[in-house]
């Protein structure tokens, strides 16, 4: 019985990101946040119970993935996809015409992030190198990042920040960098914390205080800055390993 508890777990993950993917469409990105938020968390606890219960299984590693795929995957395309045709609809500067009509493939290519992040989870069940750590930014913490760009959007009072997340050739590039960093080979260190032996984990608990604290004062613009703290400081923790080895 027990060996079906974890699989249960990512059955909930899916089923948050299927619900996610409707808000989506109906453009509540607000719910689409809190439901692919669900999704993360019910991901964390699969991987735990599995591990706790010692219950680890080929067929589990799989449904995870496939799971991540929608959660973490469909959803970010779909919503920069909706972002990028609203823009199209909404904003006269870039209402199609008869002139422009070959630019509506542009709110598809918010699915290069759908891509990038099916590849980076193939990947990962075969790469026996992120066991402890992650090689390229895990497909939760890149999905946080593009779901948190509209909330800053619909939260923010900054002109400066809504005209730039607004703008479809800065939402492009985020989603080419997207799929990019999701699978370049920068090893991302490990937020796990041994509590017998706290000194050795200095980096990753300085790195969840930070985050907890811009969180409280930055609210949703937080998120994005998180992931692009943890990438550089990673990077960082690279160069400095490389020169005293």
């Amino acid at each position: 019985m027990k060996k079906h508890i974890p699989n249960f777990i990512t059955l909930l993950n899916l089923s948050a990101g299927l619900i996610a993917c409707i808000y989506a469409f109906d453009d509540n990105i607000q719910m689409a946040f809190l439901w692919v938020c669900l999704g993360i968390f019910f991901d964390y606890w699969d991987g735990f119970l599995a591990r706790a219960l010692n219950v680890k299984s080929e067929i589990g590693l799989q449904f995870d993935s496939l799971a991540d795929m929608v959660t973490s995957g469909v959803v970010p395309g779909l919503v920069i996809y909706k972002q990028l045709a609203n823009i199209q609809e909404n904003q006269e500067l870039y209402n199609l015409t008869p002139e422009t009509y070959y630019m509506a493939v542009v709110p598809y290519i918010g699915f290069i992030i759908t891509l990038g992040a099916a590849y980076r989870l193939a990947k990962f069940n075969v790469d026996t190198r992120q066991t402890d750590s992650f090689i390229g930014l895990p497909t939760p913490g890149n999905a946080l990042f593009i779901l948190s760009l509209p909330m800053i959007v619909s939260t923010t009072h900054s002109e400066f920040i809504i005209s730039l997340l607004s703008n479809p050739y800065v939402l492009v590039v985020i989603s080419l960098l997207s799929a990019y960093i999701m699978n370049a080979e920068i090893p991302l260190f490990s937020l796990k914390v041994n509590p017998k032996n706290l000194s050795k984990y200095t980096l990753q608990i300085t790195f969840i205080i930070l985050s907890a604290i811009l969180l409280l004062v930055l609210k949703y613009l937080a998120v994005p800055v998180i992931i692009v703290v943890y990438i550089l400081l990673s990077v960082i923790k690279n160069k400095t390993a490389s020169k005293e080895a």
